[in-house]
């Protein structure tokens, strides 16, 4: 058995002079802002990130935050440190759930690499209700976790790294 998550890293970060964007959907909103929360309540309380430091928007879908995250980033002053994009995607009886999750992992994929800001892939792709649940934290599963703490740990830790420049 393994824990769940993103295992934190053994050097401590500090995120307290970082700009950090969560860049959420408004679609399954409950489940949303689960993830919203898991998400600032990490970086406030495990990485010092500053309340007026932390920016929250929102999108209607998960298609739209790659535009979005990229526009942020772009007019953003002073810049974002790292943008984290929260949504969930529920597999219904169509093909519209593959190509949403396909171009929303692609977009905002491309936005942390064309801006060199890091950008959170924090969409759940889950195939049912109780799955979306679980992942935020919500569900009856004694296994659920809620994914919004790795992303943020993610965030600072890939933010930090960006500071510190990347070993060559």
């Amino acid at each position: 058995m393994f824990t769940k998550g993103v295992t934190p890293s053994e050097t401590p970060y500090d995120g307290s002079e970082f700009r950090i964007l969560i860049l959420h959907t408004r679609w399954n909103l409950p489940v949303v802002e689960a993830l919203v929360t898991g998400a600032r309540e990490t970086l406030l309380s495990e990485f010092n990130v500053k309340m007026e430091n932390i920016s929250i928007k929102d999108v209607p879908g998960s298609y739209e935050l790659p535009f979005a995250a990229q526009e942020f980033i772009k007019y953003s002053d002073p810049k974002f440190n790292a943008v984290i994009c929260i949504g969930v995607l529920i597999k219904g009886s169509t093909m519209h759930f593959e190509y949403i999750a396909e171009a929303t992992a692609h977009g905002i994929m491309r936005v942390g690499l064309d801006t060199r800001t890091p950008c959170v892939f924090g969409v759940l792709t889950c195939l049912t209700d109780e799955q979306a649940l679980e992942r935020a934290g919500l569900g009856e599963s004694p296994s659920k976790h809620n994914h919004g703490i790795d992303w943020a740990r993610c965030a600072v830790e890939l933010a930090v790294r960006g500071q510190q420049g990347w070993p060559s």
